[in-house]
């Protein structure tokens, strides 16, 4: 065999070498490059650069979800191409067919076309920046979304598998313990949300109660909760949901808060607990906590009635603390026992995360906590969900470390600096009348209209939706104040003092408005928005 032939081997085998180094290193954890049938080789793209696997250029196309195109002439290619090629190459095909909505589809398709297809859906709903309705937090850092996304597959319940998450858990409740004035070493836990935080601080009081009863040998057959019309509808649902009378103090035209006035009356041997809102999701003012901490003291004394305090905190409690440091409503209040916050609204992370934190150990019943050893060690677990991903406890730690009291005070003050500069701008336009912007509240601005006009808020809602895109709702306060109607602007960190000024204008174009056309049509009043299963 000649030397020459042997070179050439040689340089054959080295190029094979290379070729398979730069295959395993596109197709990582020992995937091989897909391999067509019956020894067809991928085509090429226009430009020769990666090839085209199924109409898609990819360097790295997984083999189980790609097949090759044989090598053809631009001629024969364009002779020869199917729909199928058409939608890959210049869109895909739902833009001619409706998407799957009532049967399970019976085939796949690409993932390109997935995402489009969920991508094409949602560009009809509202833009997050121009929504002044919700509470909840609509944008993080860009190293918040990636600690996000790199965590989406841990399940936080497994504390055999992920105790380190469990770990930081337990870190961010002493955190807030701290925030909130604990006095001593306490307990709680992360939950899915304010609601469910508010269900098992609830169901604690509920527990506590009754163990005090059966203790006096005392009937435990009629409990019954006391709070304002001014709660979020979540403690509706506990009452009916877990059986205790709800026992609701009602608003009035020019008091849209509760004070211990209001709680006497409501108070017997069979009440579980009072519920002091911080941040009602009305107006974002506070109840009396200090005048109800006041009055159940008293009671305890005078008529030996141990009732506790819960404070709802889920707006207020991450806002408080930062702009009212000197204000008391935690557990500086000897009968504050349980407060819960929302990590998804002011704690500015994304939705899926809320803390439920007690004074003492001993506040939490413990006919409460279960314990399993399924998961892979004994864990006790007081929850009404079970899994559930850890991602938001993670972020709710980055903002905790990340922030600081010097950080959270920095945002909560510069969104009340611009929530004052709308509410002085709507005053002064002389249209509306801002509600309670000279007392504690949370960073928006609840307004209405002053005077007699051809339309009302409701109006001025749709108008500006319409004409602009801002989501500002307009609606009636609770019983006895519902012939109320208000609108509601919360602002947020990403609202601008530039969009501030943008919405003053807006709204005052929307005025002018219906200045001219009068109120809404009725038509237009019918297209309100409901959810799917309504």
């Amino acid at each position: 065999m000649s030397t020459g032939r042997l070179s050439a081997k040689a340089a054959a085998a080295s190029s094979s070498s290379r070729a398979a180094s730069q295959t395993s290193r596109r197709f990582p954890r020992g995937r091989s490059r897909p391999q067509p049938a019956g020894g067809r080789t991928p085509s090429s793209s226009a430009r020769g650069a990666w090839p085209v696997w199924d109409g898609v250029a990819d360097s790295a196309a997984p083999a189980a979800r790609c097949v090759p195109r044989p090598r053809q002439a631009p001629a024969l290619l364009n002779r020869s191409m199917t729909k199928r090629d058409d939608s890959a190459l210049f869109g895909n095909r739902f833009l001619t067919v409706p998407a799957p909505s009532e049967t399970f589809p019976e085939e796949g398709m690409a993932a390109t076309d997935a995402m489009r297809l969920v991508d094409v859906d949602l560009a009809m709903e509202g833009d997050p920046q121009r929504n002044l309705a919700t509470f909840v937090t609509t944008w993080m850092e860009p190293e918040a979304k990636r600690l996000i996304a790199e965590n989406l597959h841990r399940n936080f319940i497994d504390h055999a598998e992920y105790p380190i998450s469990a770990e930081i858990e337990q870190r961010c409740v002493r955190m807030l313990a701290d925030l909130f004035h604990a006095p001593g070493r306490t307990t709680g836990c992360r939950t899915q949300g304010s609601s469910e935080a508010i269900m098992l601080g609830a169901l604690s009081l509920k527990w506590k109660w009754r163990e005090r009863r059966q203790a006096a040998g005392l009937s435990i057959d009629r409990p019954n909760l006391v709070f304002g019309g001014d709660v979020h509808v979540v403690w509706e649902k506990f009452c009916r949901y877990f059986d205790v009378e709800p026992r609701i103090v009602p608003l009035a035209e020019d008091k849209y808060t509760i004070g211990p006035e209001d709680v006497e009356p409501h108070l017997d041997e069979n009440t579980i607990g009072v519920v002091a809102v911080l941040g009602t999701t009305f107006t974002g003012h506070k109840d009396d906590v200090v005048g109800i901490d006041e009055l159940l003291r008293d009671v305890r004394k005078k008529r030996d009635l141990d009732i506790p305090i819960h404070v709802d905190g889920a707006s207020g409690a991450f806002v408080w603390p930062f702009l009212y440091p000197d204000s008391k409503w935690d557990f500086q209040l000897e009968q504050v026992r349980s407060i819960n916050v929302s990590g998804h609204k002011y704690g500015l992370v994304y939705p899926g995360i809320g803390w439920l934190v007690f004074r003492e150990e001993a506040d939490l019943a413990k006919d409460l906590v279960f314990y399993e050893n399924y998961l892979g060690k004994t864990d006790a677990t007081f929850t009404l969900n079970f899994s559930t991903g850890a991602s938001m406890v993670l972020a709710q730690y980055y903002n905790f470390v990340r922030l600081g009291r010097q950080g959270y005070t920095y945002v909560m003050k510069a969104m009340q600096e611009n929530a004052r500069t709308l509410a002085d701008n709507l005053r002064n336009s002389g249209r509306f009348e801002v509600i309670g912007s000279d007392l504690e509240q949370l960073p928006l601005v609840a307004f209405r209209l002053a005077g007699k006009h051809a339309y009302d808020e409701s109006d001025i809602a749709w108008q500006l939706s319409a004409e602009r895109g801002w989501m500002v709702p307009a609606y009636t306060l609770p019983p006895n104040a519902e012939r109320v109607k208000i609108l509601r602007a919360l602002v947020k960190e990403t609202l601008s003092r530039e969009q501030i000024d943008r919405l003053t204008q807006d709204i005052a174009d929307a005025c002018r408005t219906l200045d001219d056309k009068g109120a809404t049509h009725s038509i237009e009043r019918t297209q309100v928005k409901r959810g799917t299963g309504y």
